[in-house]
């Protein structure tokens, strides 16, 4: 039985096991935590008294989280993650550092839908307390919990760089098929990590101009994580992906687990967007004035009524002409999309 409908089937934690280099610990339901072990031949003699988080020190550990699935029908993520979870398992790929996979939404993935009863990707950073009780909100929870204990670990702890790559498709088609989405944060992004965006041969990076709900955003603000939204092809259901187009993604990401340095660019040159506004759908009034099947990052004319609701309405003013996520039919109080501006 592959993994995949060993993990639909909740028989996944019975199933998996990993060589003596591997520490794995099921922290709930679809997330396991995964640390790199010495074997004894590895560990000094000559000094005893060296503690597990020095020899990390030694090692440069760094703590990392791969995370898929928050939206149950983004399937290209799962699979991949999947992938990745094989291949640890099996001993070809090597764990260098501290690692923490994540499938979010479970009930959702087995159902094919986006979410259950409100969407999860809203609701980090205690926003779960503005929506009922059900599925997502009880997942939210559990998730902020385990993220915190997981950074409690003492190995964890020791490291000194962290990072959160979070995975999902797009609902519709985009003018860049792969791209990233940088929460807000105060603090400068990191060098190293911007290279890596770029070296993953990823076409655009987004960045966010305000907090939100949003996993990423809630590891990047709590944690100091170097943290992204990944948007990679289109939602489709589990079997209908053709992974060899997102090759690409995941040797940037067998890349970082492994630690090592060989994905390099190939595509042309990255591009680059701020978001400048969001619409916010208010009441049932709301309309967007674009037709249902507009890319992610269509350039519109300047002055270009895009959406309006009872007393507001948006225009497209320069140098915010491109649309991203453009949605209607999202719940009132929600963002229906964003308006981008291209940096140079």
């Amino acid at each position: 039985m592959d993994l995949l409908t060993l993990l639909l089937e909740n028989k996944l934690e019975d199933t998996l096991h990993f060589p003596p280099t591997i520490k794995s610990s099921w922290l709930a339901e679809g997330i396991l935590q995964l640390l790199p072990q010495e074997t004894p031949q590895e560990i000094p003699q000559e000094i005893p008294q060296e503690t597990p988080q020095e020899r990390s020190q030694k090692r440069k550990t760094d703590t990392l989280i791969i995370s898929a699935g928050i939206h149950g029908n983004e399937t290209v993520p799962v699979e991949i993650l999947i992938q990745l979870l094989a291949q640890l398992a099996q001993g070809t790929l090597p764990l260098q550092h501290n690692l923490l996979l994540i499938f979010g939404n479970l009930p959702a993935m087995r159902e094919g839908k986006r979410y259950l009863d409100h969407d999860l990707n809203r609701m980090f950073g205690g926003r779960h307390q503005n929506f009922p009780l059900g599925n997502e909100t009880s997942r939210a929870i559990e998730l902020e919990s385990i993220i915190r204990k997981f950074f409690s670990e003492p190995a964890v702890m020791a490291s000194k760089r962290h990072r959160h790559l979070d995975l999902h498709t797009a609902i519709r088609g985009s003018c860049h098929e792969q791209f990233a989405l940088l929460p807000y944060q105060a603090r400068e992004y990191a060098a190293d990590f911007l290279q890596w965006l770029e070296d993953s041969d990823l076409d655009a990076v987004v960045f966010h101009n305000s907090p939100g709900g949003t996993f990423s955003h809630f590891t990047s603000e709590h944690f100091n994580t170097d943290s992204c939204t990944l948007e990679i092809g289109k939602a489709l259901p589990f079997g209908q992906n053709d992974l060899i187009r997102f090759s690409n993604i995941t040797a940037a990401l067998q890349d970082l687990i492994a630690g090592s340095f060989s994905i390099k660019r190939y595509k042309s040159a990255l591009k680059r967007y701020r978001v400048v506004d969001a619409i916010i759908k208010q009441d049932n009034s709301f309309q967007l004035h674009i037709p249902e099947d507009t890319k992610n990052f269509t350039e519109l004319p300047e002055g270009f009524e895009i959406a309006s609701q009872q007393n507001q309405s948006w225009k497209i003013t320069s140098p915010a002409n491109f649309i991203l996520f453009p949605n209607a039919s999202v719940a009132i109080g929600l963002r229906a999309g964003l308006l981008l501006a291209q940096l140079t």
